[in-house]
C-alpha cells in the first residue's frame, strides 16, 4: 500500500510539472504569435502608405558598457602624494609607523 501511494504521488507530481511546462510553452507561443501579428500589421500599414518596411532592431552598443566602466575607473584612482616619491628612509619611517607588534620571548618547557 505504501509503494502504491508513493507511486501515485510521483505520477501526480510529474503530471503537474508537465502541465506547467505545457502552459509555459503555450504562453510563449501566444506571445510570439502576437509579436508576429503586430509586426505584420505594421509592415502592411507601411506598404499601404508607401513607406519602406523597417525592421525592429535593438540598438545596443557593446562598447558602451566598457566605456562607462573604463571612465568610472578615473574616480577610484589612488590620490597622488604632494611630496616626492618615497625613498628608502621614508619607507622605513612608514614601516615604523605601521608596525605595532611587541616581541615576547617564548617560554621554555
Amino acid at each position: 500500500m505504501d509503494n502504491f501511494l508513493a507511486g501515485m504521488i510521483r505520477l501526480l507530481l510529474r503530471l503537474l510539472l508537465v502541465g506547467f511546462a505545457l502552459v509555459f510553452a503555450a504562453s510563449l507561443l501566444v506571445v510570439v504569435m502576437l509579436l508576429a501579428a503586430v509586426w505584420g500589421l505594421r509592415a502592411a500599414w507601411a506598404r499601404i502608405t508607401g513607406r519602406p518596411v523597417t525592421p525592429w532592431v535593438m540598438r545596443v552598443n557593446p562598447g558602451a558598457g566598457w566605456n562607462s566602466v573604463f571612465r568610472a575607473g578615473d574616480r577610484w584612482q589612488p590620490r597622488a602624494r604632494a611630496s616626492a616619491p618615497a625613498g628608502p628612509v621614508q619607507r622605513e619611517r612608514d614601516l615604523i609607523d605601521v608596525t605595532d607588534v611587541q616581541v615576547k620571548e617564548t617560554r621554555a618547557s
